[in-house]
């Protein structure tokens, strides 16, 4: 049985910024593929630039290991996992929503972290959704792609989201399908604004559609 829905109203003046930065990236060589470069500065850099304004509550990056290697790139809190066995993206958003919860916010928005196109209305227009269609998440469309960590998510869904992550599931659509969402979509063009950067080749890729973006 699914839980009792959380409501998208009461959404607080305050929303925490969450960077997704526990990957892999084995496809970029492995190590931290925020920390790789575009034009001359980190994708994790690009990343902050862009959601930082929208975020009245602050930054947070989700990552584990030592935090000193981010430090050249980002000075707000690292977050580690709060649960065993690194099971994914869903672990740092519950990172990230337990420690909004102790700063007394009500959501956060989670990107992850190879996003560097991300549009300045991203949290507005989330926001302004979850509210309208009164569901607890909302998350980001461009295309006919939805973006599952691209999304903002309230602290009323920790304790549900880690018994979901107790229980050994990782899906992150699954644990959307559990609540509900509302949908913002994006235009593609000019360029993607939900662009992951995955491979060495989409890093000179986005070198070119760098002069495209406002």
């Amino acid at each position: 049985m699914s839980p009792a829905p959380v409501s998208g109203s009461g959404i607080g003046p305050g929303v925490l910024g969450l960077i997704l930065a526990g990957g892999l990236a084995r496809r970029m060589g492995g190590g931290d593929k925020p920390l790789r470069m575009l034009a001359g500065r980190t994708l994790l850099e690009r990343v902050a630039e862009r959601l930082g304004p929208q975020c009245a509550g602050g930054l947070a990056l989700s990552a584990n290991g030592d935090p000193v290697r981010f430090r050249s790139a980002f000075s707000g809190p690292v977050l580690p996992d709060t649960v065993p066995d690194h099971p994914g993206p869903l672990a740092g958003i519950l990172a990230g929503l337990e420690a909004a919860g102790e700063a007394g916010l009500t959501h956060i928005v989670s990107v992850p972290g190879d996003a560097p196109f991300l549009p300045e209305d991203f949290v507005a227009r989330l926001v302004a959704i979850a509210a309208a269609e009164g569901q607890p998440i909302a998350l980001a469309a461009s295309g006919e792609r939805r973006h599952f960590t691209s999304a903002l998510w309230p602290v009323a869904l920790r304790e549900d989201l880690r018994g979901w992550l107790a229980s050994g599931e990782r899906r992150v659509g699954g644990f959307i399908e559990r609540h509900g969402a509302a949908v913002a979509s994006w235009p593609v063009e000019p360029v993607d604004p939900f662009l992951n950067l995955n491979a060495p080749e989409d890093l000179a890729a986005a070198e070119a559609l760098l002069a495209r973006v406002p």
